[in-house]
């Protein structure tokens, strides 16, 4: 596929005398016009594992189908490579370097030859300069940089793959999915076990752009990195409840703290909204809720005793690196729980919370045993995939 631009130059010349070689001077179909390609990535940028052609159709009577010819190098003539009635062909495997394609009548004469396309790996696009990785139960929410050629992208895909910890290696990738986003999250992931993430971007043409530095990660069972989508997304995940005293005793037993709940409910305390902008919002639902926007915070813990005045049961506005704090009124009883946002993406929010049962307490920690530092998890893998 490599080709220089001294080498496409030169192509134009043996292009002509193939053509003519073909018998394809002054035949009566025009050429196609507007031939394109798409190349389908695979992973590996110097190896796409195919090519989808595609020109419009000539306006002519008697067209019977199209013929399209390719070479592997400059130095070659043009070849056959495949039939069609359709203005599209696919050609599966690693693509020729070179195609043009003709129309040939009803009586198998050939028409003139449409311009050639090069399909030059030099194009390719520039890879995400970062990978980054948050550590969620069953889940690992990933988040990237940009690719720096913007204007020609089209979309992500995101690869993951097993991990061997004694060579510090990663084995068996596989696609994980595509997004036009700078954010995914891998989802339904067993608990405890390593595994391996790349990230590549594709651009209008199919071109895959080398990998971001790999990155590995582990889901675990944990109360911090509560995942809630926004409410116009995923409805029965959009609303969240500190506390749900489901049996009287007034203690947080397990099961009844951190609630991910349905943003239909009126007793949560709040749901995720966007907005038309794709701005998240916490938005206070009971009644009794009011929430006060605490500003940056470096961890949780730095929300040490919550404010007595201040709260608001007016929406606020989900920043990450930002602490937020509620009071909670139910009858005599008042209440504070707090938040540190983690990631506020365009579809859903990851926080940390805590929460104090104590009434009347304004002392916040987060639960017992329940470590709070920085939001990013796992690291970089060294070895080569």
């Amino acid at each position: 596929m490599r080709v220089s631009f001294g080498l496409v130059v030169t192509a134009v010349a043996l292009f002509g005398a193939a053509c003519q070689s073909n018998n394809l001077v002054g035949s009566r179909l025009p050429a196609p016009q507007h031939l394109s390609y798409q190349l389908d990535p695979s992973g590996d940028p110097t190896r796409p594992v195919g090519i989808l052609l595609a020109w419009d159709d000539v306006q002519a009577s008697g067209v019977g189908g199209y013929r399209v010819y390719s070479r592997g190098n400059t130095a070659d003539a043009y070849g056959l490579r495949g039939v069609t009635t359709s203005n599209t062909f696919h050609d599966n495997g690693v693509p020729h370097l070179q195609y043009f394609v003709t129309a040939v009548d009803v009586d198998g004469v050939e028409g003139d030859p449409s311009d050639a396309v090069t399909v030059n790996e030099y194009l390719q696009i520039g890879a995400p300069p970062s990978l980054l990785g948050i550590s969620l139960d069953s889940a690992i929410q990933l988040d990237w940089q940009d690719t720096p050629d913007f204007s020609r992208f089209k979309w992500y895909r995101v690869y993951s793959s097993d991990y061997n910890l004694p060579q510090n290696e990663c084995l068996n990738w596989a696609l994980e999915g595509t997004t036009v986003s700078h954010e995914f999250l891998a989802a339904q992931l067993a608990n405890g076990v390593t595994r391996c993430f790349g990230v590549s971007a594709v651009d209008t043409l199919g071109y895959e752009s080398l990998w971001a530095p790999i990155w590995s990660d582990t889901p675990r069972p944990d109360a911090r990195n509560v995942l809630v989508w926004a409410y116009d997304v995923q409805p029965l995940q959009s609303g969240f409840r500190f506390w749900d005293d489901v049996n009287g005793n007034g203690y947080g037993d397990a099961g009844e703290l951190g609630l991910v709940q349905d943003g239909n409910r009126a007793d949560i305390d709040f749901r995720i909204e966007r907005d038309a902008n794709d701005t998240l919002w916490i938005v206070p639902v009971f009644s009794g809720t009011g929430v006060l926007s605490y500003g940056p915070i470096a961890a949780l813990t730095d929300i040490d005793v919550a404010p007595t005045t201040g709260y608001s049961g007016q929406r606020a506005k989900m920043l990450p690196g930002h602490g937020y704090v509620f009071e909670i009124v139910e009858g005599q009883d008042v209440r504070y729980g707090a938040l540190r946002v983690t990631h506020a993406g365009t579809q859903y929010a990851i926080f940390d919370w805590s929460f104090q049962t104590d009434r009347g307490n304004p002392e916040l920690a987060p639960r017992a045993g329940l470590a709070t530092g920085p939001a990013v998890t796992g690291g970089q893998v060294a070895a080569s995939r």
